[in-house]
C-alpha cells in the first residue's frame, strides 16, 4: 500500500485539534493538507500566501507569546527562502515551532529544479536548537503527528511529494524522537543506515543481499538531529562497514552526520549514498536516482564496495 506521509500527517493533526491547544500558520501551497483546518477552525488558522519570510517570523512572534504553532511550506522555500527567519526568530530564541517542509528531495524533479529541496537537511542541522525529523512512510507521519505535540522546541519535519510505500505495521510500530529503530537483522556484513520513505530500497537492497550471502542490518534512522549516536557506534562495533542512504545530497545530511561520528569514535569503512554534489534538474525521479546512483543497486554495490574495503586490510 502507498499513501501521502505529508497528507497524513496533516490530516492527523486536524484529528487531534479538538483535544489539543495549537495553531496553524499556512503559505499558499496546499502542502500537508492543513488547508482544511481553517474551514474547521477559522480562529486557529493563518494564511499567508507566498511570502515565507513573513510566515516564518509571524510563526515565531506567536510562539514567543505562548502559543504552539505549526508552520507548512515547500522544504525548499522554509529551508531557503526563510533561512535567517528560521535561525534568527526560530532557533535563536528556541520557540515551539514545528516547521512542516514537504516535496523534499528528487521526488519533486517533474516539479522543476528550483522547487527540488536538497540541501535542506544541511542548512537545518546547522542551527542550535533545532530537531529534524523525517518519516518513513505515513505510519510513521501519523505517529509523528503525536509525538509532535509534546515537543515545544524547534522541530522540522521533511515529507517527500509523491505516495511512498508503507514499510511499517499501524499496530506495531514505534517511534521516538531521536531514538533509531532496527528494521532488519540478518547479521553483521555491513550495516545500512536509512532516513526517510528510501528506507524501502535500503530494506530490500538487504533481502537482495542476503540472497547473494551477504548479511545486512538495516536501521531506521528518522531522526537526523539529535543523531543516535549510540545506534551509531554499535553498527559500527558489529559490522566493521558502514553505509547511507538518504534523499538528499551526500554534504551535511544524515551521511555527513554518521561520518561525523565514525571519525570521532570508531573510524570505520564507509559509503554514502544520496544526492551528489550537483544540483537538481527537471525531470521524472526515477531519471534523477538513476543519475545520482541511488537505485537498490547503487545501494547493493556500495554494500559490496565497503565490504571489500573492510575485508582486504
Amino acid at each position: 500500500m502507498k499513501d501521502f506521509s505529508r497528507l497524513v500527517f496533516g490530516k492527523e493533526l486536524i484529528s487531534l485539534a479538538e483535544s489539543n491547544d495549537f495553531i496553524i500558520f499556512n503559505a499558499d501551497t496546499k502542502s500537508c493538507a492543513i488547508e482544511e483546518f481553517g474551514k474547521k477552525y477559522p480562529e486557529r488558522n493563518f494564511s499567508f500566501g507566498i511570502a515565507e519570510q513573513n510566515l516564518i517570523a509571524s510563526a515565531a512572534g506567536a510562539a514567543r507569546c505562548g502559543e504552539k504553532v505549526y508552520l507548512a511550506t515547500f522544504a525548499t522555500f522554509a529551508s531557503m527562502r526563510a533561512c535567517e527567519q528560521v535561525r534568527t526568530f526560530v532557533c535563536y530564541p528556541n520557540v515551539d515551532v514545528t516547521i512542516l517542509g514537504s516535496h523534499a528531495g528528487l521526488q519533486t524533479g517533474t516539479d522543476g529544479a528550483t522547487h527540488i529541496s536538497t540541501e535542506d537537511i544541511s542548512i537545518m542541522r546547522s542551527f542550535p536548537n533545532m530537531t529534524i525529523v523525517e518519516p518513513s512512510d505515513y505510519v510513521a507521519a501519523k505517529k509523528l503527528a503525536r509525538l509532535s505535540l509534546d515537543f515545544h522546541t524547534p522541530l522540522y519535519i521533511r515529507f517527500p511529494k509523491t505516495a511512498t510505500p508503507q514499510i511499517h505495521d499501524e499496530n506495531t510500530y514505534s517511534m521516538k524522537i531521536g531514538v533509531s529503530n532496527l528494521i532488519l537483522n540478518y547479521g553483521n556484513d555491513v550495516a545500512i543506515i536509512a532516513m526517510g520513505w528510501i528506507l524501502s530500497w535500503a530494506m530490500e537492497a538487504a533481502e537482495i543481499l542476503k540472497g547473494m550471502g551477504i548479511n545486512a542490518k538495516v536501521i531506521e534512522m528518522h531522526t537526523v538531529k539529535p543523531l543516535d549516536e549510540e545506534a551509531v557506534i554499535k553498527a559500527a562495533k558489529d559490522t566493521g562497514a558502514v553505509v547511507t542512504i538518504e534523499d538528499h545530497t551526500i554534504l551535511g545530511g544524515l551521511g555527513a552526520a554518521v561520518s561525523e561520528v565514525l571519525g570521532e569514535n570508531i573510524p570505520t569503512y564507509m559509503q554514502r549514498v544520496g544526492v551528489l554534489d550537483r544540483f537538481g534538474v527537471s525531470g521524472e525521479p526515477k531519471f534523477l536516482y538513476e543519475e545520482n546512483n541511488m537505485t537498490v543497486s547503487d545501494i547493493i554495490s556500495a554494500c559490496k564496495k565497503v565490504i571489500a574495503k573492510k575485508e582486504s586490510k
